[in-house]
């Protein structure tokens, strides 16, 4: 353990203390009752952050017992590796939202109890087996929430498998383990539904934000975009003016999927021009610069005239469907989220299931049975 560099005299410290003998990295904390030892570190996204170790009353040998302690820490825990990881690049360069999930799952993981009495992350990795992931996987599961144990073993798997090519374990136990079923929530959003909500957003989204019931103005373009478009929420919001063909709105689609073309009708040209509208309406109140390049002047903004984020359109969403529900707009069996727009426009586009794949860009004709919700009219079998 380093030794402390020499400190100054503090008079908050209790007497019993000798100053000059404090481990590294203790502070004394007398603001708070009759005050508390902590120490401080620098967490996976590079803050510092505070952690109570002791009472005031606590002798100088504990200090240094508590200290030792925490720097003499098993590099083959699983606790350590999840650190490890977490202050890596790899982890770094995640997406945000991912890098939530993986904190939560890591929170999951370390505080599974076990009958050694203490927590699994405090076990070590090299002695995990194929059945105990399992078994950590179906107890999770078991519980009522699949989603947990799904999104718990695909963190696992993939912080093992870092940890096996780092050389801090020579399996990943977590290859090969048995995914919970998760309930699949493919909501169709009734035609009659759909249109109450596209109402009461352009009614509600002229009020002003501090008005009960109100909402974003831009929330109605999003939605008629996002289901004549058959396209998801982030790639509604990141549409540009560059995307403006003559011949329609060029899409952006994600994970994979074939761009293509969405000829202009009428209804599409209408919400289209609405949020530009809406955005020239907020650029002039804002003062907004502008951008020359048109990648770059976005269709749908926020309030503050700047692009509108995915977290904040989800926020806008959930606030603007809770209170539909309230006043009694849909019920709160009908409620469904931005994504299901997509399904919603993917299953009413007129044709096979061939013209369908074609108009929502999907590669996989299987992606088919989960967004293709209309049922077939067939002939009978004989006249």
């Amino acid at each position: 353990m380093r030794k402390a560099r020499k400190r100054k005299h503090n008079p908050h410290i209790p007497t019993h203390i000798d100053q000059a003998a404090l481990p590294a990295a203790v502070y004394f904390d007398h603001r708070k009752g009759a005050g508390l030892w902590y120490t401080s570190h620098m967490d996976e996204n590079g803050k510092q952050r505070r952690r109570n170790i002791a009472p005031a009353d606590v002798s100088l040998a504990e200090l240094h017992r508590i200290m030792e302690e925490s720097s003499n820490v098993d590099r083959g825990t699983l606790r350590y590796i999840c650190q490890q990881f977490h202050l890596s690049d790899r982890f770094k360069k995640l997406a945000p939202k991912t890098r939530d999930d993986y904190c939560y799952s890591r929170d999951v993981l370390l505080n599974i109890p076990t009958k050694l009495g203490v927590p699994l992350g405090d076990l070590t990795v090299r002695k995990f087996s194929p059945a105990l992931v399992q078994r950590i996987v179906d107890r999770l599961a078991d519980e009522g929430t699949p989603s947990k144990a799904a999104h718990a073993l695909r963190y696992l798997r993939r912080v093992l498998q870092w940890g096996r090519n780092r050389g801090f374990l020579d399996v990943n136990p977590a290859l090969g383990i048995e995914a919970p079923i998760e309930r699949k929530r493919r909501r169709l959003p009734a035609h009659q539904v759909l249109e109450d909500l596209l109402d009461r957003a352009r009614a509600f989204g002229r009020l002003a934000r501090n008005e009960k019931g109100g909402c974003p103005e831009y929330l109605a373009y999003v939605m008629e975009i996002s289901y004549l478009c058959r396209l998801r929420g982030i790639e509604t919001i990141t549409l540009t003016d560059a995307h403006e063909l003559p011949e329609g709105v060029m899409t952006n689609r994600r994970k994979g999927s074939r761009d293509n073309i969405v000829r202009w009708t009428p209804r599409l040209r209408a919400a289209w021009d609405g949020a530009k509208a809406y955005r020239a309406q907020v650029w002039e109140r804002r003062a907004t610069a502008i951008p020359i390049r048109a990648d770059r002047r976005y269709i749908v903004v926020a309030s503050h005239g700047g692009p509108l984020r995915k977290s904040s359109l989800d926020t806008a969403w959930q606030r603007f469907i809770k209170s539909s529900i309230e006043d009694g707009t849909i019920t709160a069996e009908q409620r469904f989220g931005i994504h299901d727009l997509k399904r919603r426009g993917i299953t009413d586009t007129v044709g096979n299931r061939a013209d369908k794949q074609e108009a929502s860009g999907h590669r996989d004709e299987s992606m088919m049975d989960v967004y293709d919700l209309s049922l077939p009219l067939v002939n009978p079998s004989a006249d």
